[in-house]
């Protein structure tokens, strides 16, 4: 069986973990449906491209335009089977939204399947819902994690692990390991 995907994303959300994951999906016969708060099918969130060369912390470049395909405001949760949470720098301002919050709890709520990465475990972490919850994430989110209630899961930057219906990643080389489990998931 297709699923149907809600992808939630925003301005300077990782490119990789955008593009990467919405169209591996779209191949593999998926619907994917890319949102964000305030913007409509046919506008455009910029992206940025993260990078390990070294430094105590990535470093940050101009990514591309990623045009998104649904309104943000006329999406129910209901009718989705799945959702994707890219990282990047977008989560950390979607977690104050409160309509993206009662989105992403909706798919807990209902044991529905859930993919994060990177900086996305930020959203899972506002939403509430990693409380007993076995999470990766970027190693900057730990503490975001662990004060949710979660178990912070340090893992290969390559690798991913599965709670249940929560696929999480730390970042974007592991997009086969992560899109695998979510896959198996679905």
């Amino acid at each position: 069986m297709m699923a149907k995907i809600l992808m939630i994303t925003g301005d300077f959300t990782e490119d990789y973990e955008t593009m990467v994951p919405f169209q591996t999906l779209l191949a593999c016969g998926h619907s994917v449906d890319a949102v964000c708060p305030g913007k409509k099918a046919g506008d455009k969130v910029k992206t940025a491209i993260h990078d390990f060369e070294g430094e105590q912390t990535y470093s940050e470049k101009p990514g591309h335009n990623f045009t998104l395909n649904a309104d943000f405001a006329s999406v129910d949760p209901a009718h989705y089977d799945a959702l994707v949470v890219p990282g990047g720098r977008a989560p950390e301002y979607l977690r104050m939204d409160p309509d993206v919050l009662a989105k992403v709890k909706h798919f807990f709520d209902e044991g529905k399947p859930v993919a994060a990465i990177c900086h996305g475990a930020q959203l899972l972490a506002a939403a509430g819902v990693l409380k007993g919850r076995i999470c990766s994430a970027y190693p900057a989110c730990a503490y975001e994690v662990t004060a949710s209630g979660g178990t912070f899961a340090e893992i290969a930057v390559t690798e991913a692990v599965t709670d249940g219906n929560l696929v999480t990643a730390p970042a974007w080389p592991a997009h086969p390991a992560w899109l695998k489990q979510f896959l198996a998931i679905l």
